[in-house]
């Protein structure tokens, strides 16, 4: 069982009607805080929604998809402040990978449960397309909100619970209004492979650019105009984006105001964000990629490993990284318990900072010093974590054959080409 003790749990699936317990509405603050640099804070989707006073959700039967990032600038999260306004009516919540109120770790949902704040059923939307049609059928909704904040990368799932839920509503003829937040990786462009279909998985269901630059309301555009036709006989659901105002595309999260909410357990900053499009590929390998330790996804190690990686990765002059030799011990996840040697990533300058780039150089120099450590098997060893995560077969291949980094990269370009023209078709800012 995956339940968690601070929720409020049943033995068997509740009724689909329920009735919310009174919430109080948070009146939002007269204060407008300003960023960093002194400019007007973005506002997100979720703002411009309720400034309109809910008009998307008038008379309607609403599910809500969503995490603990779904919150305003007040920190309330959004299903606390609507199921406390008359004026929308909440039938029920779904959660993603990690849950509605984010109790589980990576590969996991939450199972049913009771909201105990609001009263409301919480289902788990957890990879589980034909379950999700289902369960919004019995409901009885009418349309479906989604409000997470994206990291920007293609193998983080909650996008891929949206297309899902995309493809649901596309089915039953239900509306979807997707509540805009930033990438935190600003939008200016695409970089990297781009998923091929023999690659297809939880982890990137469809053919879209490890770093995408898109945000959720622009991929929604994308998803259901190029991809939900295809699994729907033509159909496409009615979509809607409420609009963020005040962001650029050029903007990091750290410039944008808002409150950081990790989306999930090993995502505590901006900054791992920012590491975690390039070094996730880590998972792929035996080496940890810093679970279990403060520093997720910017220490990479595993025992045996020592100084000579920090040297010649340094030797590289990547731009806007540096390379501490860093040695710890993982609480958790991979070789957890035990002393590993590697390299702290240090990121110093975000504009200059090529992760992916970073991570095949990591990867492609790790595989000549320290060649015990190799792939991660999948399905019994017959494929490999690694053609999952970078969608494309041969980043693997040439990897294997010692190819660098540059040359690795030019394996891509014309698949990221492609993408780049599509993508365009579908920004919104």
């Amino acid at each position: 069982m995956r339940r968690r003790q601070l929720l409020t749990t049943t033995a068997a699936l509740a009724p689909l009607a329920a009735t919310p317990a009174p919430a109080v509405a948070l009146a939002p603050s007269a204060r407008r805080p300003r960023t960093e640099t002194g400019g007007t804070v973005v506002r997100t989707g979720f703002e411009s929604l309720r400034d309109s006073g809910y008009a998307a959700l008038t008379g309607q039967r609403v599910g809500v998809i969503s995490n603990p990032t779904g919150v305003d600038r007040e920190l309330t999260h959004i299903v606390d402040v609507m199921a406390g306004d008359g004026r929308v009516d909440i039938q029920a919540v779904f959660g993603p990978e990690h849950g509605f109120r984010g109790t589980s770790q990576a590969g996991e949902g939450e199972d049913f449960f009771t909201d105990p704040r609001t009263g409301l059923p919480v289902y788990n939307a957890y990879n589980d397309v034909a379950a999700m049609e289902q369960l919004f059928d019995e409901v009885g909704l009418d349309t479906v909100v989604f409000d997470i904040q994206d990291v920007g990368a293609r193998f983080y799932t909650y996008i891929w619970t949206m297309y899902q839920a995309l493809e649901a509503a596309a089915r039953l003829g239900l509306r979807f209004v997707v509540l805009d937040r930033p990438n935190p990786l600003s939008g200016r462009e695409a970089y990297g492979p781009v998923l091929h279909a023999e690659n297809a998985s939880f982890v990137g269901l469809k053919p879209i650019a490890q770093q995408h630059g898109m945000t959720v309301g622009e991929l929604a555009r994308l998803f259901n105009d190029e991809f939900v036709p295809d699994a729907t006989a033509g159909r496409r659901a009615e979509l809607r984006v409420e609009r963020m105002t005040g962001w650029r595309r050029e903007q990091r999260f750290t410039e944008t105001g808002l409150p950081w909410v990790p989306p999930s357990p090993n995502m505590p900053t901006p900054h791992t964000a920012g590491l975690y499009v390039g070094t996730a590929l880590f998972e792929a390998s035996a080496l940890s990629e810093g679970r279990g330790t403060t520093l997720p996804f910017q220490l990479i190690g595993a025992p045996g490993i020592d100084h000579r990686w920090q040297e010649v990765l340094s030797q590289h002059a990547l731009p806007g990284v540096l390379f501490r030799e860093a040695y710890f011990v993982p609480a958790f996840s991979k070789w957890a318990e035990e002393a590993c040697g590697g390299v702290e990533v240090q990121v110093s300058d975000p504009d200059a900072f090529d992760p992916i780039l970073t991570a095949l150089t990591m990867i492609t120099e790790q595989w000549r010093y320290f060649p015990e450590y190799r792939w991660r098997g999948q399905d019994g060893g017959s494929s490999f974590w690694i053609d999952k995560l970078s969608g494309d077969t041969r980043v693997r291949l040439a990897i294997e054959e010692g190819m660098d980094a540059d040359g690795i990269a030019a394996i891509w370009q014309e698949d990221l080409a492609a993408f780049r023209r599509l993508r365009r078709r579908y920004l919104l800012y």
